[in-house]
């Protein structure tokens, strides 16, 4: 029986244009532009400068801001004023202004003081470019210390970046994307199927089969287990082309998309159980969709959500994937360190079938 509903949907998939253009356009793009537009990297800061020394050092440090690709140099005006004009009306983002005697004093004291001045009407924008600005600042103070001879008073950091050295965004994105992809696509596809067969009639003719409902939980799992590890192979392959991207360990992350894939599929089909229209299983999935991608850490640590959200996070698979993914890519973490994900993993898997075996309504 599982032998001829299996080629019934693989059939069914084949057929269907949509999805087999989906299956291979949707990673090829994904990979071509998510990269590059899902990025918390803040760049072209619109920079205003009141230079009131008009010196050697303050002309280097308004250079080696500029140089540094974060700020571009949107006025340089003569006053204090002026400049939070422009703040005001949103044209500039942040104002550097340098005292008088900033030379001077660097000279006879080895400090002076600067004022840095952000617009925090967007706090991410005007703070990321407050500690961007503070960096340059402290590099340009070092800089002093080993050209010119002077001491400065500034401490002197040196960050050492770990499993991400060139704070490159794209390096910590593309794992999770994996992860959105293959939620996409072999966690929704199969419940629309299954709608649009009822729809059609077919559930109802397979209904009045001597069929066992695991059987046919497990006949419509089986082609999206298959489809997803194809679009992970896909997606790792582009992302090796384009990005240079190697995972510590292909089998981890094998085995951990097998079960990944039987557990949101799982909840696929408990979406379209309980679903009687394509419309009515598409607002189900965009809800779901929506939360739990804003609750699984893609954009934002978990660590900074209130304590609330934090709890609903151990609640979503997506979360445990994501970790995984960035583990062994970023890391190359193996299956000992990431045991406790496999579990939990396996839990909803184990779960989300269950309910759909129990969910699923066949008649005699």
């Amino acid at each position: 029986m599982l032998r001829y509903l299996l080629e019934k949907e693989f059939k069914q998939i084949f057929r269907n244009a949509f999805i087999s253009k989906v299956i291979l356009v949707l990673p090829v793009v994904y990979m071509l532009i998510f990269p590059w537009v899902v990025n918390q990297e803040i760049k072209n800061l619109k920079l205003s400068i009141v230079d009131n020394d008009r010196s050697t050092f303050s002309e280097r440090l308004i250079h080696k801001i500029t140089a540094s690709g974060y700020f571009h140099l949107f006025e340089y005006t003569a006053s204090s004023a002026d400049a939070i004009e422009s703040v005001d009306a949103g044209k500039a983002d942040i104002i550097l202004e340098i005292p008088r005697d900033f030379e001077k004093d660097l000279y006879r004291s080895g400090q002076t003081n600067v004022m840095i001045s952000a617009n925090a009407v967007n706090g991410m924008k005007g703070g990321l470019g407050s500690v961007y600005l503070s960096g340059i600042l402290n590099d340009f103070a070092s800089e002093l210390t080993a050209a010119q001879g002077i001491r400065t008073q500034s401490s002197i950091v040196e960050p050492q970046f770990k499993f991400n050295p060139t704070l490159d965004y794209k390096v910590f994105m593309i794992p999770a994307i994996f992860v959105m992809l293959l939620t996409l696509l072999t966690g929704f596809l199969p419940a629309l199927n299954i709608v649009s067969e009822k729809e059609m009639g077919t559930t109802e003719q397979l209904n009045v089969t001597p069929m066992n409902k695991a059987i046919f939980i497990l006949a419509k799992l089986i082609p999206y287990w298959i489809m997803g590890i194809l679009i992970l192979t896909i997606t790792m392959g582009l992302a090796a082309l384009l990005y240079g991207l190697i995972p510590g360990s292909f089998t981890t992350i094998y085995i951990y998309s097998i079960v990944y894939i039987l557990a949101v599929s799982g909840l696929g089909i408990v979406i379209s159980n309980y679903s009687d229209t394509m419309q009515q299983a598409m607002f189900v999935m965009f809800f779901l969709l929506l939360i739990i991608i804003l609750l699984s850490g893609l954009f934002s640590p978990i660590s900074s959500m209130p304590e609330w959200a934090q709890v609903i996070t151990a609640f979503n698979p997506l979360t445990y994937f994501i970790i995984v993914m960035r583990a062994i890519y970023l890391k190359g973490s193996g299956m000992q360190e990431l045991l406790p994900q496999f579990f939990v993993l396996c839990g909803f898997a184990v779960a989300f079938n269950v309910w759909a075996v129990l969910s699923y309504k066949k008649s005699r």
